[in-house]
């Protein structure tokens, strides 16, 4: 285990040495430079101080990802302030629970995220701050107004020359389990907890990343943010360690769709790429896949001489797509579809599966692309423990555990569950299942809290039945729940596709229970479906995009 050392000190670091190159942009709008950020850092604390904010005050951030979320995020925590940030497309009344629950002083707020929100809501709060220009939308006390009123006049004040990086003096973080952030749990089996972040796992994770793509990334190497940085994934692995070493940041500011994302890695040509399954499978089952499935590529494919020839090509062209310089597209988050994992394994795709957790801020197991094996998720990272629960880890699924650096303090004024999750012996219970092969590789099996009995005893895991179904026509995403001694599956359907092939409702109806009946096929008779309702939208989602499952478990089929 290594020994912590103060992480805050590794952002000022990065700034003075970095101050003249390009840290953050908003995808085709304006950039900050490193000395920008730092100037922008400043002008925050000064507001923090003159509004009467102490270290240790919580303020909340709730907006889209953007370079002004970084700058006010980065602002916080250097002050010595803890962030709270907020997904921004958490429902309102998730939004107060959060900013009550976490007694947040103040809120940075987006431009998408405001207007859904209601001030009176959140009567705690003694100002929210506009993210985009750090106006004040809302104050309630004398201090903040004047010190936003004459934040420039102070600013001069202070440096009535020139701002520059000997001013860059940051509050320390000398204590590793001192508060860091909190961050609230995606919620796919409960609501949201407030997870307590130390600033050892901050710099465990940090440690990891360097040690692993260090060498792989360079000063001013281009690097997309599509993940929420309101998640510890994309904070820790698309902001705080790249940040830190130098790279330029690029915000994609709207919803990454597919083309959205394509003309995205065509300009920025991005050297990492940190991703969750579901967009890396939309992407391939729209652009690649159909291509594969001509009668005449199917034949092409079975011939082995050619078949090399043609894989090689698919590979280059997927590559380009993505940009065509990149050392590797890390996939964490979610279950990994299987039938495009063994596709991109076939075609040598640089591609690695790595897992974590909100409360492991969040890293837990990884390995580099090069030494990724086929449905599992690696093995434990630097300064952490893994193990499975199980009389037989390599053979009969088990609760992971984890435990070290990267494990969280607790849940935030939720003693009893914290005391549920973090045992006496200091390992933190995942609450998922797998097995572990001799060499420390972790295989992923499901929720523990989503296993399903049936009727004679036997363990349903019902991820590796949708991810079977998944694969099946015009399912875009689905859930299998149970009813009674019954499975049934709940569809949202690939409705651009159905059209393309000229189904109507009952035309859609007949091909998913077609699908039924073939899915039934390939699985044991005791995780057989009943039926599949067709859902018109699509499932409510966390923001690691996995599909909050107690949503449905009660629905009607």
């Amino acid at each position: 285990m290594e020994e912590y050392k103060d992480f805050i000190s590794y952002i000022e670091e990065a700034i003075k040495e970095n101050w003249d190159l390009d840290a953050l942009t908003d995808y085709e709008g304006s950039t900050y430079q490193y000395k920008d950020v730092a100037r922008k850092i400043e002008k925050l604390h000064i507001l923090f101080e003159n509004a009467g904010i102490l270290p240790g005050d919580k303020i909340a951030l709730c907006g889209r990802n953007s370079a002004n979320w970084a700058v006010a995020f980065l602002a916080t925590m250097t002050y010595g302030a803890v962030p709270v940030p907020i997904l921004h497309e958490f429902k309102s009344d998730q939004v107060y629970n959060i900013v009550a629950h976490s007694e947040a002083k103040l809120l940075f707020v987006g431009d998408q995220a405001w207007p859904t929100l209601n001030a009176d809501e959140m009567p705690s709060l003694e100002g929210i701050i506009y993210i985009p220009d750090y106006s004040l939308l809302v104050s309630r006390t004398d201090k903040l107004t004047e010190a936003r009123e004459r934040l420039n006049e102070f600013f001069g004040k202070k440096y009535p020359k020139y701002f520059r990086q000997e001013h860059v003096a940051y509050r320390k973080a000398v204590d590793g389990d001192a508060l860091a952030l909190i961050n609230y749990t995606s919620g796919t089996t409960s609501n949201s907890k407030g997870v307590l972040v130390p600033y050892r796992a901050m710099w465990s994770n940090l440690m990891f990343a360097r040690q692993e793509l260090g060498s792989k990334l360079r000063r001013g190497d281009h690097i997309i943010s599509m993940l929420p940085m309101a998640h510890m994934y994309g904070l820790s692995f698309e902001f705080i360690f790249e940040i830190l070493h130098g790279c330029h940041i690029f915000y994609l500011t709207r919803v990454p769709s597919p083309k959205i994302i394509f003309k995205a890695f065509s300009d920025i040509k991005p050297h990492v790429i940190i991703s969750v399954p579901l967009i890396i499978e939309k992407i391939i089952k729209k652009s690649v896949l159909p291509k594969l499935q001509t009668v005449s590529m199917k034949v092409l494919l079975k011939l082995p001489v050619i078949n090399s020839k043609i894989r090689e090509k698919i590979r280059e062209q997927l590559v380009a797509a993505f940009g065509g310089r990149f050392y590797e597209i890390i996939i964490g988050g979610a279950a990994f579809n299987s039938e495009i994992e063994q596709f991109l394994h076939k075609i040598g795709f640089n591609f690695t599966v790595g897992y974590g957790a909100t409360e492991c801020a969040p890293i837990i197991t990884y390995a580099d692309w090069k030494d990724h094996r086929i449905g599992s998720c690696g093995r434990a990272v630097l300064n952490m423990e893994v193990k499975v629960d199980s009389p037989d880890p390599e053979n009969v699924p088990g609760e992971i555990l984890a435990r070290g650096m990267n494990v969280m303090l607790g849940y935030y004024k939720n003693p009893e569950v914290t005391a549920a999750t973090i045992d006496k012996d200091g390992w933190y219970h995942t609450g998922d299942l797998g097995v572990m092969d001799a060499d420390g590789y972790l295989y992923i099996r499901g929720r523990s809290k989503n296993m399903l009995l049936g009727s004679s005893g036997q363990n349903i895991y019902p991820e590796e039945i949708e991810d079977k179904l998944n694969t099946l026509p015009y399912v875009s995403e689905c859930i299998v729940i149970q009813k009674g001694d019954k499975l049934y599956g709940l569809v949202f359907p690939d409705f651009d596709e159905a059209e393309k092939a000229g189904l109507d409702e009952n035309g859609l109806k007949s091909a998913m229970e077609q699908n039924r009946r073939d899915l039934n096929q390939m699985v044991n008779n005791y995780e057989q479906l009943s039926g599949i309702k067709i859902y018109n939208e699509e499932f409510e989602k966390t923001p690691k995009r996995s599909i909050k499952r107690f949503l449905y478990e009660n629905a009607e089929v």
